[in-house]
């Protein structure tokens, strides 16, 4: 039987167009970006066009973008280097509870070291309420980070209000973008973003390369500390050719903006399994705010562990968290007041391109077979 892969949310494979990109410079462009020679040129100029990619996906100049190793770092820099500097003095930051735990993490450690950290909730479909960002503000409020849409349900927070808050208090504003980006639209300026993640893998490109977008004036303390790469926001020699690869593929990803075809797959999809198992099937996340590819679903009474090991051609996720033996409630889940005998059997489908309506129906095919 054919494997199926919808999990890419999880990672997606390299476009072709990328890998060319990156084959074409695996022997060209290996001289250090910073050296001062004939060698560095090749390099220098592969890491301004692949900036100049990023940043016109974004909608920001090429200067505010800082290559990372993926979306985990993007984070990271974002929240110590903006509350966690010798600078940054008593801090308050606010973020909700479904973030990823690329933001929760540092988050805890940034906690250790003193600052005070407000996790706001969301409603049953996930959604922050804007109103209570601002009742969550105080007189030391240094940072609000809310992600831009959820990694489980995909459901898309109001980011552009929530940055209006914060800029209306003085407060910075960041947003985990690792999801959204190349699916919906991530202009930073209409998200009102003074910072902004971006993780390459999730966008067709390879592992080990991200971005951080920093709005012109917005000052950070980098994490790794050595030569002044990044115009000394991130030390280290730059990969001019991992850069290129995400480059490439935000350049490819301005055609693929809303997913259109997606949508209208993944809605499909949702119906077929309506059509099959009737009220034993619900949708997780928002009905209508979330992104073009994904689909989370619950079948109550089951647990969502057992069906995907059931049907081990299919590449999906639960979101759970299996310990000892015992699977654990997802905390997204959780956060929207889910009942455990529904979110324990939720499945995350996450579409592609590569998606096909045979392989949607041959999914709907095999869960007939493991829930009969």
């Amino acid at each position: 039987m054919a494997r199926l892969y919808l999990d890419y949310n999880a990672s997606t494979p390299i476009d072709p167009d990328v890998a060319a990109v990156m084959r074409d410079l695996l022997e060209s462009a290996y001289g250090n970006p910073s050296s001062g020679h004939w060698a560095a040129a090749p390099a220098m100029a592969t890491l301004d066009t692949a900036r100049e990619r990023v940043a016109a996906l974004l909608g920001c100049a090429p200067d505010e973008i800082v290559f990372t190793s993926g979306g985990s770092e993007a984070n990271n820099l974002a929240l110590k280097g903006l509350c966690g500097g010798p600078r940054a003095g008593p801090t308050h930051i606010v973020t909700s509870a479904i973030e990823h735990p690329a933001i929760l993490e540092p988050c805890r450690y940034l906690a250790t070291l003193g600052a005070m950290v407000t996790r706001v909730p969301v409603d049953g479909s996930g959604l922050v309420d804007p109103d209570d960002v601002r009742r969550a503000i105080t007189p030391d409020t240094r940072l609000i980070s809310i992600m831009h849409a959820n990694n489980e349900t995909g459901t898309i927070q109001q980011v552009a209000d929530i940055a209006a808050i914060a800029h209306d208090h003085g407060i910075r504003f960041h947003t985990d973008a690792a999801q959204s980006v190349g699916k919906i639209v991530t202009r930073v300026d209409e998200l009102g973003a003074d910072m902004l993640s971006v993780a390459g893998h999730k966008v067709y490109a390879p592992k080990g390369i991200g971005a951080l977008y920093v709005r012109h004036g917005v000052e950070i303390e980098p994490l790794i500390h050595g030569a002044g790469h990044e115009a000394g926001r991130r030390a280290g020699t730059e990969s001019a050719l991992l850069a290129a690869g995400l480059g490439k593929a935000c350049e490819i990803a301005q055609n693929w903006i809303g997913m259109p075809g997606l949508a209208v797959l993944r809605d499909l999809f949702w119906r077929r399994l309506q059509a099959e198992f009737g009220n034993q099937v619900v949708l997780n996340g928002h009905p209508t705010r979330r992104l073009p590819n994904t689909l989370n679903v619950s079948f109550v009474g089951r647990v969502g562990a057992d069906i995907l090991a059931a049907m081990p051609e299919v590449a999906a996720s639960t979101g759970s968290a299996c310990h000892a033996g015992q699977v654990a409630l997802s905390p997204v889940l959780k956060a929207m007041s889910v009942a455990p005998e529904v979110g324990m059997g939720a499945i995350r489908f996450s579409l592609g391109r590569r998606t096909t309506e045979g392989e949607v129906d041959e999914v709907v095919r095999q869960l007939r077979r493991v829930l009969a």
